[in-house]
């Protein structure tokens, strides 16, 4: 069984990262969808929220699971038995930063292997923290994030006098 980690902060899940997940479901028996716990990076949704709405929105998955970490991913890949990392990438400065982990993860797991996917045309521009300042003041964030997860991020992120209005 090949087994994948799909790491990320998912503050919030996304639309892309929808999609990447999707894609990579297709491609391997089994992906894990690795919440990373930074301490000393502030999140605006907790570790608790992020993987319950990851779970909503790849529940329709079957081989897709949702699971959190604090440690060196490389670990986590050795604990699972997962043989590689996915990785979504938008842009030339994503590619940039996504290799040097790559190498870097390599070096402490020989053998691990990250498999780039190129995000689709119509997420490139597509952020969490685009997601949060938009909704933060007060747009529409229906076609950024997965439906089934709007109202949880609009509630958590939208002032009081927001919601009320719309």
């Amino acid at each position: 069984m090949k087994t994948v980690v799909c790491p990320g902060s998912f503050d919030p899940v996304t639309n892309g990262h929808v999609d990447i997940i999707q894609r990579a479901s297709g491609l391997f028996d089994r992906v894990i969808v690795l919440v990373a716990y930074n301490a000393a990076k502030q999140s605006h949704f907790t570790v608790e929220e992020r993987m319950a709405m990851l779970r909503k929105a790849t529940g329709r998955l079957p081989n897709v699971e949702v699971d959190c970490d604090a440690g060196l991913l490389v670990d986590y890949l050795q604990r699972v038995d997962a043989h590689a990392i996915v990785k979504g990438l938008r842009a030339v400065s994503d590619f940039e930063y996504e290799f040097q982990m790559a190498l870097t993860n390599r070096k402490l797991l020989p053998g691990c292997d990250t498999i780039f996917f190129t995000t689709s045309g119509e997420n490139m521009y597509l952020s969490s923290s685009i997601v949060r300042q938009v909704c933060s003041l007060g747009g529409d964030i229906s076609g950024f994030v997965p439906d089934c997860v709007r109202g949880e991020i609009v509630a958590k992120l939208r002032p009081q006098q927001e919601q009320e209005r719309g």
